[in-house]
């Protein structure tokens, strides 16, 4: 891989990194309801990525379905449960897209999964346990956490059935994600929140700067790098290199909102972490490593 976009790479990561920190520091210091915040972010996505939105893939059904999957609704699930968990936790937990995806392949596809993938999924899934488990409390699990894990599920369900839609383009898929999110999300926040706009007026142009962002410089130019990245080299190239993701996101969350970082969250990360590489270095007998990749939609 080329020097430059080696450096392209580390920049998706660490702007996906970031976001998960900004959205911490949306919901629980300034306190901006969730459900208003992804409403928000959804419409500007769904504005500024209108131009590419036609041709309308087929069937629309499927497109709406899944973009709601993967933006609002995923994302409702992810805001709701970054208040309360760490954003390291919740980022060794948003690990297990992949081996779900690849288990709902299994399910859904009827795709087959050969050992090393098994092994792989395991040690991913012990290693998010792991890291969700209160070992003063043992289980019940952290809430937030399984809030983070709900996300990530439907992220994963959302990419499979994204490979049964054909010739979407990234800005293209972007148009319909802030389409199909922003009416559902406006009837939930205005169902189930109080108080939106005086919060986000309380808390200025910091929430404004944490809107754009996370609409513009995560969904609309991170992922258009990522695709350009995914078309230009190898899939199994480009899926170690996302193991950045969730590094930066430990690191930055130690740096920045102070998180705890304990023997047993080093553990649980280098198992999830391990499991990942697993599956993602291997041949791919499962399904194409591109839709895998493509929940990492997820983490924007």
């Amino acid at each position: 891989m080329a020097l430059r976009d080696l450096f392209l790479m580390f920049l998706v990561c660490f702007l996906w990194a970031a976001h998960t920190i900004v959205s911490k520091i949306v919901v629980s210091d300034m306190e901006i309801p969730p459900l208003f915040y992804a409403a928000v972010r959804f419409g500007i996505v769904a504005v500024l990525a209108l131009p590419w939105l036609l041709p309308a893939p087929r069937p629309r059904w499927r497109i709406l379905l899944v973009g709601f999957l993967m933006g609002g609704g995923g994302f409702a699930l992810f805001f709701l449960g970054i208040k309360t968990a760490s954003p390291s936790s919740a980022a060794v937990v948003s690990q297990l897209g992949i081996p779900i995806t690849a288990l709902l392949s299994l399910l859904m596809l009827g795709e087959r999964i050969d050992a090393k993938r098994a092994l792989g999924i395991v040690l991913t899934f012990a290693g998010g346990v792991l890291v969700m488990w209160d070992p003063n409390g043992g289980f019940p699990l952290s809430a937030g956490l399984l809030l983070v894990l709900a996300s990530t599920a439907v992220g994963s369900l959302a990419a499979v059935m994204m490979k049964q839609i054909e010739g979407v383009k990234p800005l293209q898929f972007q148009a319909w994600i802030g389409l199909s999110s922003v009416m559902p999300m406006i009837l939930l926040t205005t169902t189930l929140e109080t108080g939106q706009a005086d919060k986000a007026l309380a808390a200025g142009w910091s929430f404004v700067a944490a809107l754009l962002f996370s609409a513009l410089i995560v969904s609309l130019i991170a992922h258009t790098i990522y695709y350009g990245l995914i078309r230009r080299y190898p899939a199994n190239m480009i899926a170690p290199l996302l193991i950045m993701n969730p590094l930066l996101t430990v690191t930055l969350g130690i740096l920045v909102t102070g998180d705890r970082f304990d023997a047993r969250m080093a553990v649980g990360t280098g198992l999830a972490l391990c499991g990942v590489m697993v599956i993602a270095l291997r041949r791919n007998h499962v399904m194409p490593l591109t839709s895998v990749l493509r929940s990492r939609f997820r983490s924007s």
